[in-house]
């Protein structure tokens, strides 16, 4: 069976080919992919190609299918999971898999034949031996896309820590009822950590939401709005840091005290180090966004790690509990991470913006794998709706979701790629 896909050749060499996948053995799972949204960890793997934990040695000589945030149907079960699984079942995958003797294996990075960014791929065995492969019951397919980062985000939280005094066990998760800080929070990542933070398990009593980006941080406001914190029980500020000479003293100020909790969405040195200042007795930093430079480094206080009980985690994606987590909390309504989706475009926009995505504004890219759309940011609708009927229904659906991708935003689209691909 031929497929189009965007597969990795080495650092910055990604290109959009056509692939013929095998046929599939009793072992494995054929399935058509329908969307997949891009990460940041793809244009890492782009930048470093083998040099990255996840991307094989041989990765020119035997190219890797990117795309870890996907979403679709199965078509054709091999014999061994005939009866658990079924054709026309929507899935998506925990990329996670954490095999025993390749721990950084993972769909999107490291196989030949699944990756998001593809029409059509090859499940092998070992995604469904490790439980990953996971049913998807939500009215769309973007919501299975965008689990995956919302999964991240929810091992975030459940990996930041504290301890009590004179003892060595760790109390997992946010302190609930605490000080909360997220800073450069305003992008993709931060609008899910925003949502999590409001609306799931552990709540913070104080949020406080940086960025230097005035139109981010004013998005991110009309979505997430301070009423809507309050009636969680939680008092939100947004402050836009670019300029300040003394952050830290503003944002403590905001917050009524030194932090708890922090997390830092973007791999700079001067965030690093502002979330160090922050945080108060036994209070928890967390380094969310990885950086693509293997020698990034900051300075950490270490009196107040001795003295203050000052502890820093790093986490990289989530486990399938998490994903699970997400898909319920998603089903029940509770998060809406259509927050994070600022443009779609199909497949043959995947190179170039996974090369240029850190220069590209806006959140998520959200891709339709087999639409031939160039990326679209969703603000332009209206005004290429004056000339194309597409994307004037478009418009509409989104105006009625409030400004967001929605289930009917994504039932036009899709009716429209069927009429064009019959």
């Amino acid at each position: 069976m031929l497929t189009k896909a965007v597969r990795l050749h080495g650092a910055g060499d990604l290109r959009l080919e056509t692939v013929s996948l095998p046929e599939i053995t009793e072992e494995e799972i054929l399935a058509k992919i329908v969307t997949d949204s891009i990460c940041m960890s793809s244009y890492k793997a782009c930048v470093l190609g083998a040099a990255h934990k996840r991307v094989p040695d041989d990765v020119a000589d035997h190219p890797v299918m990117i795309g870890h945030e996907f979403c679709g149907e199965l078509l054709q079960i091999g014999r061994r999971w005939q009866g658990r699984y079924a054709p026309g079942e929507r899935f998506t995958v925990q990329v996670a898999l954490n095999l025993p003797d390749a721990p950084y294996r993972t769909p999107g990075y490291s196989f030949p034949y699944v990756g998001g960014s593809a029409e059509y791929v090859v499940l092998p065995a070992c995604v469904m031996e490790q439980d990953c492969l996971l049913p998807y019951r939500g009215g769309n397919y973007f919501g299975g896309s965008l689990s995956e980062p919302m999964s991240c985000i929810a091992g975030t939280f459940h990996a930041m820590y504290h301890t009590r005094p004179f003892s060595y066990t760790h109390e997992m998760g946010i302190r609930e009822g605490g000080r909360m800080a997220l800073l450069a929070s305003a992008g993709p990542m931060g609008l899910g950590a925003i949502d999590y933070a409001l609306h799931c398990g552990r709540r913070p009593a104080v949020l406080v939401v940086t960025d230097i980006d005035e139109e981010r941080l004013a998005r991110a406001q009309s979505i997430y709005t301070v009423e809507e914190a309050a009636r969680q029980g939680v008092r939100l500020a947004y402050v836009n840091t670019r300029g300040m000479e003394d952050p830290a003293a503003l944002l403590r100020e905001k917050a009524g005290g030194y932090f708890d909790d922090v997390i830092v969405f973007a791999p700079v040195r001067e965030v690093v180090e502002l979330g160090d200042r922050l945080l108060g007795q036994d209070g928890c930093l967390n380094f969310f966004s990885g950086p693509a430079d293997t020698s990034f480094s900051a300075s950490l206080n270490f009196f107040d790690v001795h003295y203050s009980a000052h502890h820093v985690v790093g986490t990289s994606g989530g486990n399938t509990s998490d994903m699970r987590e997400s898909l319920d909390l998603m089903a029940e309504g509770k998060i809406t991470p259509a927050s994070m989706v600022t443009h779609i475009g199909g497949l043959s926009c995947v190179p170039e913006t996974t090369r240029r995505l850190p220069e590209i504004p806006g959140g998520k890219k959200l891709i339709y794998t087999h639409a031939d759309l160039p990326l679209t940011a969703i603000a332009d609708f209206p005004r290429l709706g004056k000339h194309d009927p597409l994307f004037a229904a478009l418009a509409q659906a989104v105006a009625s979701g409030g400004g967001l991708w929605n289930d009917e935003a994504e039932r036009i689209l899709l009716s429209h790629i069927d009429a064009h691909t019959a």
